[in-house]
């Protein structure tokens, strides 16, 4: 049996496609995790090819052996990215109008839905997958930005403190995530792309190694480091595909050996001579955008970007900031667009708060009073789709008092040197605790007044009936 009808008759057995979550593979084995285990085994231990079936933890792992575990994986990847619908599957025809939701407060998980999948096209999908590489990095980014902004508090207060050795320890730990960046993220990329981490993960260890400082190529020393989130992403995705086509082409009783050996020794060359320069290139043209338009254009440069950040929300494409946000980070030790970008978010509990105050509806506030706590914290979908954006106008409000709070962040350059959080919990990590926290009360204001000002038309089933009944007692 080939390759791709195996993967094939196992995606059969363990499928619909909605059902796996994770399709990855060691030497030997695919490793599974399904959403349902109850897999009939027997039937995928008499598949050809099929060695044995396994769990171990959350994983069925199905024994195929060196070579072909990879390659059976690979085609069990493409099989789940195929457009062709599977059972269980929403077809396009199905898929739910946005405007079946103007006016439904509450209805967010269904309007979510909705807007991703209007979203869903190659280019947004592709930037999904470059978020997808770095969503798994934001917990370090998240505890290493917290813990130096809080010794850089620290430092301020008592920098005798500050230089004890215990706080000394604290500081290499809050520096971590940076050294080991290149490594992360070439490994998420590797495995993001279809191919093997490990590899991927040397190839961003290549990049960083500080014996790069004593090679020297055209009469110029290679610069450990250079490049940074951008050279590894370059290197370890065409790695990943490189990776794929030997593979196609290598017996399987070599493939173990000769596919790692041949990928390393080519992509090394390729990442030194290509890749390195180019990303060091473009790293240098990101930073250098970024802190020019923030310092030239000040609040005006903030205004709109804090006021863009939520329609880019809505289309999808706020994930391919990931990355940028990495690279300054990276570069600079902060991102000085994050804190223009977190404001949205203020702007969303501003216009929130003008909701509660302004409604009669009872299950209006209540959906606003179980969304403000989270809100406050930086987490704004359950406001996004639960209520700004269902009653429209709001929503508009928000992005203004996202607008008033960017400029603020804009005009005293706020950097932060975390990722994945806003709303109050980003504060300790900015370089500027109460400048930020300035700038995030102008986004409350500015939402909450914008939002007052607009007003809103409350849709909501219950507050049309109490209406008609007023009205009819009227007349």
């Amino acid at each position: 049996m080939e390759n791709k009808d195996l993967a094939r008759a196992i995606l059969d057995l363990v499928g619909p496609r909605d059902n796996v979550l994770q399709a990855s593979h060691c030497m030997t084995r695919l490793r599974l995790q399904l959403a349902d285990r109850a897999v009939d085994r027997q039937a995928l231990e008499k598949l050809p090819g099929v060695m044995g079936v396994n769990e171990a933890g959350p994983e069925l792992q199905i024994i195929l052996g060196p070579g072909k575990a990879a390659q059976v994986t690979d085609a069990f990847q493409a099989l789940l990215q195929e457009a062709p619908d599977l059972p269980g599957e929403k077809k396009e025809t199905e898929q739910p109008v946005l405007g079946d939701f103007t006016g439904k407060v509450g209805d967010g998980k269904e309007l979510h839905e909705a807007i991703r999948a209007r979203n869903a096209t190659p280019g947004k999908l592709f930037l999904k997958r470059i978020a997808g590489i770095f969503v798994p990095l934001i917990p370090g980014f998240i505890g290493c930005g917290l813990l130096t902004g809080i010794l850089n508090i620290v430092h301020r207060l008592d920098p005798q403190l500050a230089g004890h050795a215990l706080f000394q320890i604290l500081g290499l730990a809050g520096n971590a995530v940076f050294w080991g960046m290149n490594l992360f993220v070439g490994w998420n990329a590797a495995k993001e792309f279809g191919g093997s981490p490990v590899l991927g993960g040397v190839l961003g260890a290549l990049i960083s190694h500080p014996g790069l400082a004593g090679i020297t190529l055209y009469g110029q020393a290679l610069i450990p480091g250079r490049g940074g989130v951008v050279a590894v992403l370059l290197a370890a995705a065409l790695g990943a595909l490189l990776e794929k086509r030997i593979r196609k082409l290598v017996p399987e009783a070599l493939d173990l050996f000769l596919t790692p050996f041949l990928v390393l020794g080519i992509m090394a060359f390729a990442t030194l001579f290509v890749f390195q320069p180019l990303g060091g290139w473009a790293a240098e043209g990101i930073g250098y955008a970024a802190t020019e338009a923030v310092s030239r254009g000040g609040a005006f440069t903030g205004f709109v970007l804090g006021g863009l950040f939520l329609p880019l929300v809505m289309l999808g494409v706020h994930q391919g900031l990931t990355p940028i946000h990495a690279q300054l980070i990276a570069q600079y030790g902060y991102t000085i667009l994050l804190p223009i970008l977190a404001m949205a978010g203020g702007g969303q509990v501003g216009a929130a708060l003008a909701v509660y105050a302004r409604t009669r509806d009872p299950r209006i506030r209540k959906v606003v009073a179980s969304a403000l706590p989270v809100g406050f914290l930086g987490v704004g979908e359950p406001l996004i789709y639960g209520v700004t954006l269902p009653l429209g106008r709001p929503f508009i409000g928000a992005c203004i008092g996202g607008a008033c709070g960017g400029a603020v962040q804009a005009a005293f350059q706020v950097g932060a040197a975390a990722l994945g959080i806003s709303g109050l919990p980003l504060a300790p990590s900015t370089t500027n605790v109460p400048v930020y926290l300035l700038g995030l009360l102008v986004s409350y204001a500015a939402g909450f007044a914008a939002t007052w000002v607009l007003g809103f038309e409350e849709k909501s089933e219950e507050c049309r009936v109490k209406s008609e009944e007023k009205n009819h007692l009227t007349t």
